[in-house]
């Protein structure tokens, strides 16, 4: 083999051993952390990114939205209530460096902390807050989850908890109360119907008292409406015969 050879083999070599030591590729959604010599030396961005091969050493953090599924828990509320709830979290990179030197593995500690945090401040919470409060329940818990993980650069968006499971003698318990305070609503609303009703006869009696032809035209009217339906048989009666009945049994004083 010549010598023009061995050197073409050499450089040949020598390329590839760049191309695969020396270049890395960091994707548009990805963070590349370098460190030189164990030491942390800043953060490439996406892009064909040249290092010193066996001094060099970059480490690749993906920066995209992560959404973290919360098994379903088990746990107590504050009004000794046992249920079950899962959960989802959206979180994302936004610090490469924080979250390779900072933590041994972002996505795993995140995870815990969001379970522990779940637990805790749902089980300080009664159930009616966690029925009728679940927006201010989730921002609590994107807040107190964020504020642990900022350290790491991890951001936390959003936290969602989605399902609220309850024993089977509990939905029977609230479907019970449910049917109770409708039929509440149900009799106040009749009762209030009454009370109405009586008020407006009320007045309507005092009017016709003071007006006694408005007595006349109502009793004409009332035989026009019962006489519509074609079933009935009246015997029309005027007021003047009531008010000369009246007089033969003794004027006001007769029953």
């Amino acid at each position: 083999m010549d010598r023009n050879m061995v050197n073409y083999i050499i450089a040949a070599a020598f390329v590839i051993f760049v191309l695969k030591f020396g270049v890395r590729i960091v994707k548009q959604y990805e963070g590349g952390v370098m460190l030189r010599l164990g030491k942390l030396v800043g953060v490439r961005s996406p892009g064909l990114n040249v290092i010193i091969p066996l001094v060099d050493k970059m480490f690749k953090i993906d920066t995209r939205v992560v959404t973290l599924t919360v098994e379903p828990q088990e746990l107590i509320t504050r009004d000794n209530v046992t249920i079950k709830v899962d959960a989802v979290v959206y979180f994302q990179v936004v610090d490469c460096a924080k979250a390779l030197i900072s933590v041994e593995n972002y996505g795993r500690a995140t995870s815990q902390i969001a379970l522990t945090t779940l637990r805790s401040v749902l089980g300080q919470s009664t159930l009616d807050e966690l029925l009728g409060e679940r927006d201010r329940i989730n921002q609590k818990l994107a807040q107190i989850i964020d504020e642990h993980t900022e350290p790491w650069g991890v951001k936390v968006s959003v936290v969602e908890v989605k399902d609220v499971l309850l024993p089977e003698s509990m939905q029977r318990s609230m479907a019970a109360q449910a049917e109770a305070e409708r039929e509440k609503r149900a009799k106040i609303i009749r009762a209030d119907g009454e009370f109405l009703a009586a008020e407006t006869l009320g007045k309507a009696a005092t009017i016709i008292r003071a007006n006694p032809p408005a007595l006349q035209l109502r009793y004409l009217q009332t035989l026009t409406e019962m006489s519509a339906n074609g079933n009935s048989t009246i015997l029309p009666v005027t007021m003047d015969l009531l008010g000369g009945l009246k007089s033969a049994f003794g004027g006001n004083d007769a029953p």
